[in-house]
């Protein structure tokens, strides 16, 4: 009989460690050498995974066996195991520059593909499926526009046509969806069977993708899918599990990984906010040796340096390598004047008040302020509630007097009959001087009613409109395409900043407001400075910060945010959109690093 049974617990996250009343002494010895270790009973443990797997040795010292077999371990956590000590002995060669002679070599692609592959691979991206084929599991933190699909496909295929895998999860935006079938069908002689999670999916499709949000209620179903077959686990901007295991995306994607054969995480923009969220995508791919690679990298080193250790565990183009045409970018001050100062001064005062006095959670507090001062940055009436969450703000050609005698709360809501909003009508210009050069103009803002808003305000150039509540989102995208009429598009970040190519008709972006997530603002930056550009297209990229305002504290934060991911993966391309920005955790996107900034501007 074992004396010690070990075993993954069913959310995956965590190994529980159980033996029998005799043993219960030894059980708190060995408890006590995993920090993260809680009793459940004197007869049981559970252990984190990553705790775990990065003290294994644990059980060779702190546990008494007559044999191999006083210790019974689940089968898929053994493998689990076997695979990150393998992961460990490789990372070591890779470090050490005794890497394996055996690795991929760009050449040896096209024949690990085969005939049935028939889409066109660019040099860069041969040398990211090389590397990735190079290693068990991989990360791709190539910039958007480089193709990430496509060579995340071909790893599948490769890794396929040797027998490794049989089928593939690939867990993704909704945005991204129909890029991932799109690419299927050109890459593919015999495109695999795809399914979409919806109530439900087809259990015989060989790929299957899933959207963040669903991931937790088809977590069971999706983890007996990848069980019945050998499989591969991809996350599509990996980013969106930045939380780890804190998070509720986080933790099923951690939950799912130990049962797929190989895992890939793909995303441009690994570290959004500094080095908890390269350590949660590298803990997905490794568990039990990334989240440490990255720690001890980062630990007592200058970014250069730890960029040369990790280098060895990532494949990523840059944006030089893309070889676009330049971006131009440009932050358009927007003074604030009258009333509509006035009222920021007061609102950022309550806000300071509100923040300081008020709820347990610190983060999420200061987050909400700074949410009201975005908003109050562009338009106080913002913060008033319309008849519905879609109202249009009523502003007025021309404004009227300002009556006396007015409270606050009635000048908030009805400032847009007394004063025009700076950024909106700074927007309007922009989209009517590139109307009169025949340019098409995207315009991104978070907030819905900004949205509808300038869909009155910018009639005459016919706007094309998606955000969360658009149900013709296709036709809408199909319509600023297509149409010539059709000059604009207004969109949100959230909605429309992943999956989406318009850099075939439109080279020109506005930006009304921007929150402190910097992964989602290069994001959507992206849609139009993709590859395919031809070398002589001028894309332009105008921020309205407003003078005085959150803004100026929202630019300085992701100037520091792009800056540490343009030294952290050695690319000097993220650098030089510094001066400009994943689902935000808390509002605004606030993250601990920013409640200084937050704060100073609070006074």
């Amino acid at each position: 009989m074992p004396s010690l049974r070990l075993e993954l617990v069913p959310a995956g996250t965590a190994v529980r460690l159980s033996t029998d009343s005799g043993h219960t002494a030894e059980l708190g010895r060995l408890a006590s050498r995993f920090p993260t270790s809680a009793h459940q009973s004197p007869q049981a443990v559970v252990v984190a995974v990553d705790d775990f797997l990065a003290n294994t040795g644990a059980l060779r010292t702190h546990w008494p066996r007559r044999s191999a077999a006083d210790v019974q371990w689940q089968d898929e956590l053994a493998t689990l195991v076997k695979d990150s000590l393998r992961d460990a002995k490789e990372a070591k060669a890779q470090l050490s520059g005794d890497a394996s002679p055996s690795a991929v070599s760009p050449d040896d692609v096209p024949d690990l593909l085969g005939p049935e592959w028939i889409g066109d691979l660019t040099p860069f991206q041969r040398r990211d499926i090389a590397k990735m084929l190079s290693l068990r599991h991989a990360a791709n933190f190539s910039v958007p526009g480089a193709g990430k699909t496509r060579v995340a496909l071909a790893d599948f295929q490769a890794k396929r046509g040797q027998g490794e895998v049989k089928r593939m999860l690939v867990v993704a935006p909704k945005s991204a969806h129909e890029s991932w079938k799109e690419e299927a069908r050109l890459c593919f002689a015999q495109p695999p069977v795809i399914g979409t999670v919806g109530r439900q999916f087809d259990p015989l499709a060989e790929i299957i993708v899933v959207n963040y949000e669903r991931l937790p209620s088809t977590q069971v179903a999706l983890h007996r899918w990848l069980s019945a077959e050998p499989s591969m686990l991809v996350l599509d901007e990996a980013h969106r599990m930045k939380r780890g295991s804190a998070g509720v995306y986080g933790a099923a994607c951690l939950a799912l990984g130990p049962v797929a054969r190989r895992r890939l995480a793909l995303t441009g923009t690994p570290a959004p906010n500094g080095v908890k969220d390269l350590q949660s995508v590298f803990g997905f791919v490794w568990p039990g040796q990334g989240g440490r690679t990255v720690e001890r990298a980062t630990a007592d080193r200058t970014l250069r340096d730890a960029s040369t250790i990790l280098k060895p565990f990532f494949s990523r183009t840059t944006k030089r390598e893309l070889g676009l045409p330049p971006l131009t970018t440009r932050a358009v001050r927007v003074p604030l004047q009258g009333l509509h100062k006035e009222i920021y001064t007061a609102i950022r005062g309550d806000a300071a008040l509100r923040a300081a006095g008020r709820g347990s959670d610190e983060l999420e507090r200061y987050g909400k302020a700074a949410m009201y001062l975005i908003m109050a940055a562009t338009s106080p009436a913002l913060l008033t509630q319309g008849t519905d969450k879609y109202d249009p703000l009523p502003y007025a050609m021309p404004t009227l007097p300002v009556p006396q005698g007015r409270t606050l709360a009635q000048l908030m809501e009805d400032l847009p009959r007394y004063e025009d909003s700076p950024k909106y009508r700074a927007a309007c210009g922009i989209v009517a001087d590139n109307a009169a050069r025949g340019r098409k103009t995207i315009v991104w803002s978070t907030f819905v009613r900004s949205l509808t808003t300038l869909e009155r305000m910018l009639a005459r150039y016919a706007p094309a409109v998606v955000h969360g509540g658009t149900a013709d989102r296709s036709d809408q995208l199909a319509r600023f395409r297509t149409d010539p009429g059709c000059m604009v598009l207004l969109s949100n970040p959230a909605t429309l900043g992943e999956g989406i190519s318009l850099h075939q008709v439109c080279h020109e972006a506005v930006y009304v407001d921007r929150d402190f997530t910097a992964g989602r603002f290069l994001q959507s930056l992206d849609r139009i400075h993709r590859l395919g550009l031809p070398p002589d297209t001028e894309t332009n990229v105008r921020v309205l910060v407003a003078d005085g305002t959150i803004d100026e504290a929202v630019e300085a934060r992701l100037a520091d945010k792009l800056r540490f991911m343009g030294t952290v993966l050695d690319d000097p391309e993220v650098e030089q959109l510094a001066d400009l920005a994943d689902e935000p955790d808390v509002p605004a996107g606030l993250e601990r690093s920013d409640l200084q900034a937050v704060r100073e501007h609070l006074g």
